[in-house]
């Protein structure tokens, strides 16, 4: 089958929609269950791309939770520490296989922008992997293959509607790609660079020290930002990131963003939020938009008498925000990554207060000098790539 009609493009008035191949060749997929639409396809092969660009890179199974053409989480499989597993809600799974383990921490990183999600697999989809998938909200999932017991867990989502999406992991794209806009077709070379952790080799800071987990954490954040719509900037810590910035027009956006999510992720690390006493049945969506405005400055919303016993057994006490300080500063050893290099220092002490230790950037700002003198500042260590990572 070279084409699949789509019910519509990315807005139900955009009629009619297909996606097909040319020269007669097969498109190189097939939809196991379920109706994918256009921007699922688009999240889907996007993700496919990172993941197997992640297991490539690291040789650990790799997962991604896609929303709107960028990645929300992107992950490897490796072990859960028991606070991330009760943070990733999955404390109640036992043992997960690797790839279970990498879902868990790209769906966990941002539950909010996570919700609803389409999911990319690096390798075969095996039972835990699909039990996690079946108890979470997303639209569907892309993956080289699938155990047959997995298969049937997925079929039975959103009542046989669950879109499951199998991929050729032997495909490979023509070396030009196009599209069209407003009638013109743009045509250019595929985004063939080859991240890997040669690519840190210019460190121009004082610090030269990036030990080897702090430069997987680094290829990790520059794979995550080739597949993130720029401009973006990406924290990661510990085989995942742990904070995405995406499609912001300023670079100081995108690190203040980015950051932000990074400092939820740990936040949610902290006893008073674990020690959350929720009431029985709430729904997992729920927790999830309560925990984000205990932890942020709307924290009355779910405090206020009258509305705290609809989410909690017990009233939590306020999360001052000098609480919340110094938990954060407990944040260490964190890695970024940017698409284009840092204009100013500010990006920098931005990074700082979420424990950003280790960066790659581009480089080539005729600022240079003081985004270095800025990360000598803090004894950060800071590569210089020589390469942006646009992507739109």
């Amino acid at each position: 089958m070279n084409e699949m009609e789509l019910k519509y493009g990315c807005n139900p008035n955009q009629k009619p929609a297909r996606v097909f191949m040319h020269n007669d060749k097969d498109l190189p997929f097939q939809v196991l269950s379920g109706r994918p639409g256009y921007i699922n396809l688009l999240d889907a092969f996007n993700g496919w791309q990172l993941v197997r660009e992640l297991k490539k890179a690291t040789g650990l199974p790799a997962a991604a939770s896609f929303k709107h053409v960028s990645p929300a989480g992107a992950a490897v499989g490796l072990p859960l520490s028991e606070t991330l597993a009760k943070i990733y809600w999955v404390d109640d799974m036992g043992e997960l296989s690797p790839l279970a383990s990498a879902y868990a921490r790209a769906r966990g990183a941002d539950r909010m922008s996570s919700f609803g999600d389409f999911i990319s697999l690096s390798d075969v989809c095996d039972v835990s992997t699909a039990k996690l998938i079946k108890r979470e909200v997303s639209d569907g999932v892309i993956a080289p293959g699938y155990e047959p017991e997995a298969l049937e867990i997925l079929k039975e989502k959103k009542k046989g509607n669950y879109c499951v999406i199998q991929i050729n992991p032997d495909y490979e794209p023509e070396p030009i790609e196009r599209k069209q806009v407003f009638g013109v077709v743009f045509e250019q070379g595929r985004n063939n660079l080859d991240i890997n952790k040669e690519m840190l080799a210019n460190v121009v800071t004082e610090n030269k020290e990036i030990p080897d987990q702090a430069k997987i954490d680094l290829v990790i954040s520059l794979i995550t930002l080739k597949y993130t719509q720029s401009n973006s900037v990406c924290y990661a810590k510990d085989g995942q990131a742990i904070g995405i910035g995406a499609g912001q027009q300023s670079r100081v956006h995108c690190t203040r963003l980015a950051g932000q999510k990074a400092d939820n992720w740990f936040l949610r690390q902290a006893p008073q939020v674990l020690n959350l006493q929720f009431v029985d049945g709430i729904k997992r969506a729920d927790r999830d938009n309560a925990i984000d405005v205990y932890i942020g400055d709307e924290y009355m919303d779910v405090l206020a008498d009258g509305v705290w016993e609809k989410t909690f057994k017990v009233k939590p006490p306020v999360f001052t925000k000098e609480e919340k300080r110094a938990w954060l500063d407990q944040m260490t050893d964190v890695a970024l990554g940017s698409d284009a290099f840092f204009p100013f220092g500010d990006n920098i002490e931005r990074a700082h207060k979420s424990g950003v230790k280790y960066i790659a950037q581009p480089g080539g700002s005729v600022r240079d000098d003081n985004v270095i003198e800025t990360c000598n500042k803090y004894n950060m260590a800071m590569a210089f790539t020589g390469i942006r990572l646009f992507h739109h």
